[in-house]
């Protein structure tokens, strides 16, 4: 067993342990709380797949609570339900997550019952007919949701024939062909301790946890660990249209940026709060309250291990999606061209900061946060130090980021709706 240094945030510890077989275990304690929030992360995403089982990770993920050795399937919902505690579980495109959140003198329950179905889970024939039919009912969902579909079929475009651009829940063939050999087999290549990690924020000791994690998941097989995700070629930019019958046509723009760990992420989350980020940033003023073209207008991010995706989503009706498009347009030229003003920057850091530190306020941000730097393989960084690194960021940070990354002429558009030009 190996421990790390602590680090401190805040007045807050993070404390970090490998166990012999692997398994990474971290825990941020708050002494005010009087609940633990915890779970198990594995490195298997939509972006592992291959094409043709595009969807496993997810289907999987369902798969885990129909029943384990030792728990059916109500056994798994009543177990921390009947406590007052909940279950969950998500899939993303590099990673999968189950987790709790239940009162301080319940988390060993929590993680017998995490770590069962976890990494003991039956992935049984007659569970698989019934499961796969609740997955189908979630991508119909999506498909009879424009605005949800449109960053899909973007994300397809986007990055093309890699990982990342493969929809997290996969299609209606993909799922419908799915056997329970394929669950069976992502399941014992990647479900392994050196692949995963467990992370516990909340009224939790660590020493305790780190016991909780030997007693039930010290004689996991280490397995591999899976760590790398090529970057994916830069797509082609311009646009395209797709036919589709609803009353909003929808408008995503975007490309690929820099991964999470490169420093020019910090310059991007500030010039993507002033173009879209809030009621005051350039595009909702110019969109929504100059010209009346859209009721949603934002723009976002997304930063992964092997690479990024900047863009901008607006809904407007078909005959003013011509000038909502234009707009966008503008103003990442605009951006692109002439970066940020002083008082810009300095209202955009503000915020990035307030959000930073207010979302601390929850301690499920808390617990994706510590697992996505422990995924990825990279420090824990305290929330101090994460300020620092946004004040740092210079004017002239921002004048080569936005004229590197923000021009239009350079991103991919598409367009879903009516009287769309196919």
């Amino acid at each position: 067993m190996n421990t790390e240094p602590d680090s401190t945030t805040r007045g807050r510890t993070v404390r970090d342990t490998v166990l012999d077989n692997g398994l990474r275990v971290l825990t941020e304690r708050i002494d005010g709380a009087r609940s633990v929030a915890t779970g198990f992360w594995i490195r298997q995403g939509a972006a592992h797949e291959t094409a043709g089982v595009m969807g496993v990770s997810h289907l999987l993920e369902h798969m885990v609570f129909k029943g384990t050795e030792t728990r059916t399937q109500r056994d798994i919902a009543l177990s921390l339900e009947s406590l007052g505690g909940h279950l969950d579980a998500y899939t993303s495109r590099e990673h999968t997550s189950f987790q709790a959140r239940v009162l301080d003198a319940h988390l060993p329950i929590a993680i017998d019952v995490l770590t069962d179905l976890t990494f003991r889970p039956l992935l049984a024939e007659e569970a698989l007919k019934t499961e796969r039919e609740v997955v189908l009912e979630e991508i119909a969902t999506v498909e009879d949701t424009p605005d949800d579909l449109i960053f899909d079929l973007h994300n397809e475009r986007l990055w093309g024939d890699h990982g990342y651009g493969h929809r997290i829940l996969g299609t209606d063939e993909t799922v419908g062909r799915m056997t329970v050999d394929d669950l069976r087999a992502v399941h014992a290549d990647r479900y392994a301790a050196a692949n995963a990690v467990l992370v516990a924020v909340g009224r939790v000791d660590h020493d305790e946890l780190v016991a909780l994690a030997e007693r039930h998941a010290g004689a996991i097989p280490t397995g591999t660990r899976h760590s790398g995700i090529d970057t994916s070629p830069v797509a082609a930019p311009g646009t395209v249209s797709i036919e589709r019958d609803s009353a909003q046509t929808h408008i995503v723009t975007g490309r690929t940026t820099v991964p999470h760990g490169h420093a020019d992420r910090y310059p991007i989350v500030l010039i993507s709060q002033a173009l879209g980020g809030g009621m005051s940033s350039r595009l909702f003023q110019r969109v929504r309250e100059d010209e009346g073209l859209a009721y949603a207008v934002y723009s976002w991010q997304s930063f992964y291990q092997g690479g990024g995706i900047e863009g901008v989503y607006v809904g407007t009706r078909p005959e003013s999606a011509d000038r909502a498009a234009e707009v966008v347009d503008e103003e990442l030229r605009r951006v692109a061209r002439e970066g940020l003003t002083a008082d810009e920057l300095a209202q955009v850091k503000e915020q990035v900061k307030g959000h930073a530190v207010l979302s601390l306020d929850s301690m499920g941000t808390r617990l994706h946060r510590i697992a996505g730097y422990a995924l990825r393989g990279e420090e824990v960084l305290g929330v101090d130090r994460v300020l620092e690194m946004i004040d740092a960021v210079t004017a002239e940070d921002v004048a080569r980021v936005a004229s590197e990354l923000f021009d239009p002429a350079a991103w991919l558009s598409l367009r879903l709706g009516p009287s769309a030009k196919g």
